[in-house]
């Protein structure tokens, strides 16, 4: 009988399937039957893709979000500039360049294979990274540098009972980063979606510790498994959101998202949402250089409402291209879980420009659309093609102000109009456009871009 080579792989018979979603199942086994041959030669070549050590600190992997499913087992982390420095040797955060960490271990009976380009369609093979720091360096030192980024790369694949660990180089992200890494084997694919905190940004989200709080086993919390306990329980919430001592009303309270770390939040990241800063002073001074400039700052701060007596846990932002145009959402954890998973509730409404002002302490405030049902309404349809919206509804909120006869938020912004709060429920398992559902609760029209009357 030949001896085989524990290096080698075995080849699969055919592009793994099972266990895909409907949906993605198509395209996933077309791109693996595709790229399979390539990965199995080039790991075949590379030679056995063991751990390998990859920096003497390890002050990443210590912090390094694990995740399970299966015989597989997922450790990921995204480098600090400093730390891609003291790894690669090379500034690689100058040139937009983020290493993610990733270390999997494979106690399946199958050899697995990850798919780079689901962590980032554009992400760098390790030849160009190190051409980018070409400069004035020799042959010698480029080919050198080449060596050291391809030996500090991920290689696949992950044989059975083997750990394997190395970086995938990707576009650089502050504040969060959406980590999807996709592993494939013969009938087989999992795949781990995990929302991850850059080190050194301060998040406002940090200072509220809400996720500590979301974990909390002891925290008071009310379940709802049936959906009109939960639609009467929703609709009973404030109208609006408040100044600090609660004596005057502001925006409506117009957003509730069922979900969490695991599925609303790298929906909303995957679809270009951004975490915001705390109001420190780098973060101001940036905010005021941009506002001048009128350049983009993704992360820039937001202003405090109120909302259960307390500043919003954490805010996010879709910026356009200047620091005049975002849309942005606050979010409150509330004490309603809906079938376990936490609910939050909050507002959103789009900048559409600024303006002086004396009810904001710096003098200075966004101007709001005054249709504020508009971004409520994109943002639903935004959500449908994060693949993990599953279902959709609309409760009542604060009640109808008309275009005619439209209320003020608390910098006196004028807004109009319908009255509702759209709920959107996530779950981190892949879901098709067609396959999302909607609550029996409010005609359906008025959750999406549709005219009254039109069939869904």
């Amino acid at each position: 009988m030949a001896r085989t080579d524990p290096c080698l792989p075995r080849v699969p018979e055919k592009a793994p399937t099972e266990g895909l979603p409907a949906y993605r199942g198509g395209f996933l086994s077309r791109l693996v039957s595709l790229v399979m041959g390539i990965i199995v030669v080039t790991a075949t070549l590379g030679g056995c893709a063991g751990s390998k050590p990859t920096a003497s600190d390890p002050g990443y992997q210590e912090r390094a979000v694990t995740r399970t499913e299966g015989g597989l087992r997922v450790s990921t982390a995204v480098l600090s500039p400093e730390e891609s420095l003291a790894v690669y040797g090379v500034p690689l955060a100058d040139k937009n360049i983020q290493p993610v960490w990733i270390e999997v271990q494979n106690r399946e009976d199958r050899n697995y294979f990850l798919l780079s380009p689901g962590l980032d369609p554009n992400f760098f093979p390790a030849s160009e990274a190190a051409e980018a720091f070409a400069g004035n360096t020799s042959r010698d030192q480029l080919a050198e540098r080449d060596r050291r980024f391809r030996d500090l790369g991920f290689r696949n694949p992950i044989q059975p009972g083997q750990t394997v660990s190395g970086f995938v180089l990707t576009n650089l992200n502050e504040g969060v980063k959406f980590v999807q890494i996709d592993l494939v084997a013969k009938g087989r694919a999992r795949t781990f979606s995990i929302f991850e905190a850059v080190p050194g940004f301060q998040a406002d989200y940090k200072k509220s510790q809400v996720f500590k709080r979301a974990n909390d086993p002891q925290a008071p919390v009310v379940n709802y498994t049936d959906d009109e306990s939960f639609r009467a329980a929703l609709e009973a919430l404030p109208c609006c959101l408040t100044n600090e001592d609660g004596s005057k009303n502001g925006d409506p309270l117009n957003l509730v998202i069922v979900g969490g770390l695991e599925d609303a939040f790298p929906a909303l990241v995957r679809r270009g949402w951004s975490v915001t800063e705390e109001k420190w002073s780098g973060a101001i001074r940036r905010m005021v250089s941009a506002a001048l400039s009128g350049e983009r700052y993704v992360n820039a701060p937001v202003s405090d409402l109120y909302l259960f007596g307390r500043a919003q846990d954490l805010a996010l932002q879709k910026a356009r291209d200047t620091i005049h145009q975002r849309n942005h959402m606050r979010l409150w954890l509330s004490d309603i879980r809906y079938h376990g998973k936490p609910v939050w509730v909050g507002q959103i409404s789009r900048d559409i420009g600024v303006r002086l002002t004396i009810h904001s302490p710096t003098l200075v405030t966004h101007k709001i659309d005054p249709d504020v049902d508009e971004a409520r309404i994109a943002l639903t349809e935004d959500m449908a093609y994060s693949q993990n919206l599953v279902r959709i509804g609309l409760v009542n909120g604060v009640g109808a102000a008309p275009q005619s006869a439209p209320r003020e938020n608390l910098t006196t912004d004028p807004y109009y109009t319908d009255g509702y709060r759209d709920v959107l429920v996530f779950d981190r398992e892949p879901t098709a456009l067609s396959k999302i559902t909607v609550f029996p609760w409010i005609t359906p029209y008025k959750i999406l871009h549709v005219d009254p009357g039109a069939k869904p």
